[in-house]
């Protein structure tokens, strides 16, 4: 048994801070984007308002040009869609003057985005001409769209803003300026609760890791302790089988304790400084080999192992030690995560250039959350408080490096309480 790394108090503190962390962030991203909307939605109705004006001012120019007494109708201007707009005229429209109107009375409410236009002919029923007008004023007639007839049967011309929300938007540089500021605050703040969880996670493995060494260490510490003690007794060199006992039980423990330290220092050496003495050799009669072992160091559990090592090509070129250490860290770990009855079945099968070796087991199983962390260093799938399985959480971190250091890849798919299966892919020679 040993104490929980997780502070109740603590958990629950963060957790609120958490929460208001997150509710602040989204509550000031929906404020500015409510605002931004609502200041978008000002400069489109003061956008549209302006183009309904220029457009009846333009109505007249044509009228006057024309000598058309006529009255302008009361409301001449159409708003088609969002960004297209129809003026009825009621009389013949030379494309040059509409040009020229256009732009003078777009400039006076300093519209300077780019426009097409088209004229419709009602004694033709069509669009007679049509051309795009940049922001500059220049008029090219082949950059246009090909705009949709109005439902109108009458002179009239029509005028599009292929660019007007663009235009609009750039007209807000202080909202533009206000929305980047709050978005770098909001992703330094993400990224400062981000870390502070990152960290709180960190803190949790260690202590945990920390609880499980002393665990392991201690056990054997003890044992050492009390054979020391008891070799003391002068009248022991009087039983020699006692003797020898008690100096095995010491030699045992004492290589245990190697065994945990040389575990620990492995997975930094595996990171900072592998080297891989790689030869081509044949995965199936390792895998053989190294469960055999592994089985037989492990008979107090009734395991049954099937092998089903179908793969044609098992040549490979790798280190055999560290191929075999993986080996047996998957192997070790089924048959610590696993009842009394262990069913271990491995499979090999090739898949294109590749070599894919499956282990599968009957065991606790993983569920989906731990599926994503069980390779991270120093994680283990929490027990709660009950420590029955040893392990520091490193054998499956070290999997995945050699697995990577080979150019392979190590997956796991399993569901609580129905075993595991990892699936290892290692290049063929």
């Amino acid at each position: 048994m040993f104490n929980s790394p997780y502070n109740p108090m603590k958990r629950r503190t963060l957790s609120i801070f958490v929460i208001h962390a997150l509710t602040s962030i989204l509550g000031i991203v929906v404020i500015q984007i409510y605002w931004f909307s609502k200041a978008y939605e000002n400069n489109e109705q003061e956008f549209n308002s302006n183009i309904r004006i220029a457009l009846k001012e333009v109505v007249k120019g044509i009228l006057k040009y024309n000598n058309v007494s006529t009255a302008v109708p009361i409301d001449p201007i159409q708003q088609i869609k969002h960004n297209y707009y129809a003026a009825m005229v009621n009389d013949q429209i030379n494309a040059e003057v509409l040009e020229h109107y256009l732009q003078t009375e777009l400039k006076k409410f300093n519209i300077q985005q780019g426009f097409e236009y088209s004229i419709y002919d009602c004694s033709n029923k069509k669009i007679v001409y049509g051309a795009y007008i940049d922001g500059q004023g220049f008029t090219n007639p082949s950059n246009k769209t090909l705009l949709p007839q109005w439902k109108a049967d009458n002179y009239y011309f029509t005028i599009y803003f292929p660019h007007k929300v663009i235009g609009i938007v750039g007209q807000m540089a202080l909202w533009l300026y206000s929305s980047a500021i709050i978005l770098i605050i909001v992703v330094f703040f993400s990224y400062s609760l981000f870390v502070i969880l990152k960290q709180k996670r960190l803190s949790a493995i260690q202590r945990d890791f920390i609880n499980n060494m002393a665990h392991e260490i201690r056990t054997p510490l003890t044992t050492i302790a009390i054979s020391a003690q008891t070799l003391k007794d002068p009248s022991i060199i009087e039983t020699p089988q006692r003797l020898l006992n008690y100096s095995t039980i010491i030699l045992d423990e004492a290589t245990k304790l190697k065994n945990h330290v040389e575990r620990v220092l492995s997975i930094a050496e595996t990171e900072s400084k592998l080297k891989l003495n790689l030869e081509k050799f044949n995965l199936h009669p390792l895998i053989t080999q190294i469960t055999q072992q592994l089985i037989q160091n492990n008979s107090h559990k009734n395991t049954s192992l099937k092998w089903t090592l179908n793969a044609p090509n098992d040549s490979i070129f790798a280190d055999p030690l560290h191929i075999g250490n993986l080996i047996a860290n998957l192997i070790d770990n089924s048959l610590k995560y696993s009842n009394n009855n262990v069913n271990i079945e491995i499979t090999t099968i090739n898949k294109k250039h590749t070599i894919e070796i499956q282990f599968s087991d009957n065991g606790f199983g993983i569920s989906k959350e731990n599926q994503k962390k069980i390779f991270d260093k120093f994680y283990r799938v929490p027990t709660g408080n009950v420590h029955n399985t040893k392990g520091f959480g490193i054998g499956l971190n070290y999997v995945m490096l050699i697995a990577k250091a080979h150019k392979g890849q190590i997956s796991v798919h399993s569901n609580p309480n129905n075993g595991a299966t990892f699936i290892l892919t290692l290049p063929n020679a």
